[in-house]
Parts: C-alpha cells; structure tokens; sequence
C-alpha cells in the first residue's frame, strides 16, 4: 500500500503506482550495485585486507569526525559489535585514531589519521565520478531532485552524530 500525500508538501499530481515504485526501486538496487564495484575495485587495489564496512566508516568519520560505535553502527545498521570492530581494524590499520569520551569513558570517538584521510579519498574520487556522470545526465533540477529523494529516503539517519562537515 503507498502511503497518502502530506498535504503541503508533495504535488497532488503524483501519482505513483506499484510498477512505478518498483522500477526506482530496482533502479536504487542496480545504481547500489554499480557504486559498490567501484569502491570494491578501489578496495582491490589498496591492498590493505579492509572490506565495504571500513571504508563507508571511514567515509563517514571523515564528513562526521567524532563519531563512536554507536554512532556508526545507527548510520550504517552494522550491529554494535560489527561497527566495532570495523573501528578496530581501521585503527589497527593505522588509518582511525580513538579518542576518550569527556562524560562516559566508554564512548571513544573516532577521527582519520592522514593516511585514512588518504585511504578514504582515494575511493570517494572513484565514486565521485561516477555520482558526477550521472548527475550530469539529470542536468540541474535532475541533481536537486534527486538529492530530495535521497535524503527523504535517508531519513532520520541524517541527524545521527557529529554534524556533517560541508565542502570536505
């Protein structure tokens, strides 16, 4: 069942039917598809043995440095446990530094050293390309649209953790 319109802030001319929805859907699925080859042949190359997980955290960290286990793991719906140990392992890889939380000393935030600072953005430049062809191709409204969608469909993820650091 398609949920009904808020009134105010979506055009009542929308009408979107169930092969509608399920063509974005597949589309989402297939553009997922695409993003993770890149960052897998990225991975490939670094040969350090770090997965998908440990670059998306390291992604993350760096627009939402400070963020901590439990932080990651609402942003990525790894479980606790798996966010933690992808922290581990980035820290053991020398790319993630902890820090000590002010109030619980449990809570132990996280920040890129230089060479995850490296890390990370050697495999964002491959995806940025790819996310420029196809933003490209939507022209301006297309790339304003589709950042509305993404977002409404990212939900309240967004407000998880440190801030976002804009322009990095």
């Amino acid at each position: 069942m398609i949920a009904p319109l808020q009134p105010g802030s979506d055009d009542p001319r929308l009408i979107l039917r169930e092969e509608e929805l399920d063509g974005g859907l597949e589309l989402i699925l297939l553009a997922e598809a695409s993003l993770w080859a890149a960052v897998d042949a990225a991975l490939e190359s670094e040969s350090v043995g770090l997965g998908r997980s440990h670059w998306r955290a390291t992604f993350l960290l760096r627009r939402r440095p400070g963020i901590g286990v439990q932080d990651l793991s609402k942003l990525t719906s790894l479980s606790k446990q798996a966010a933690s140990r992808t922290l581990a392992d980035l820290q053991k890889a020398g790319l993630v530094e902890r820090g000590s939380g002010e109030l619980d000393g449990r809570r132990r935030p996280a920040t890129l050293t230089p060479d995850g600072v490296a890390f990370e953005q050697r495999t964002a430049e491959r995806l940025r390309a790819l996310l420029a062809r196809a933003y490209r191709t939507g022209g301006l409204d297309g790339v304003a649209g589709a950042r509305r969608i993404l977002a409404a469909l990212a939900g309240p993820r967004q407000g998880v953790g440190a801030p976002r650091r804009q322009n990095v």
